[in-house]
């Protein structure tokens, strides 16, 4: 078995699809409007996508108010004091600074304009 993606319901599909298409490199590998809008977006290995879609069976989660322990997307990044700042330039905010922790991870919390919770990541020893 293997992922294929991760699903979020949000108020408007095509603006978070942009936003992580220019930001994060991010390529549509599948868009409908109808029956419900969706964007399934690939990242840049092609083997993990993020499906952004709004279905008006069910609300909106208020992700500006979870815990980012609670749920969040963690990036493999390598400068991430850079990162943060090009994410934050683009409309993210800051939840945590980047820390380097005792085992090398270096880590620092986000949130995406619209609340999602993102970490950029580097790690120490490589876990993928």
């Amino acid at each position: 078995m293997r992922i294929e993606h991760f699903g979020y319901q949000v108020a408007d599909p095509a603006a978070v699809a942009r936003w992580y298409i220019e930001h994060f490199g991010f390529v549509i590998k599948r868009s409908a409007d109808a029956p419900v809008p969706v964007r399934f977006l690939a990242d840049c290995s092609g083997q993990v996508m993020l499906e952004i879609y709004n279905n008006p069976k069910v609300p909106v989660p208020d992700y500006a108010s979870m815990d980012p322990l609670t749920l969040h997307i963690a990036f493999v990044c390598e400068d991430v004091p850079a990162t943060v700042k090009q994410c934050v330039d683009a409309g993210a905010t800051i939840v945590s600074d980047p820390e380097k922790l005792d085992n090398g991870d270096e880590l620092a919390m986000l949130r995406d304009p619209w609340g999602l919770c993102i970490q950029m990541a580097k790690r120490g020893t490589s876990m993928l």
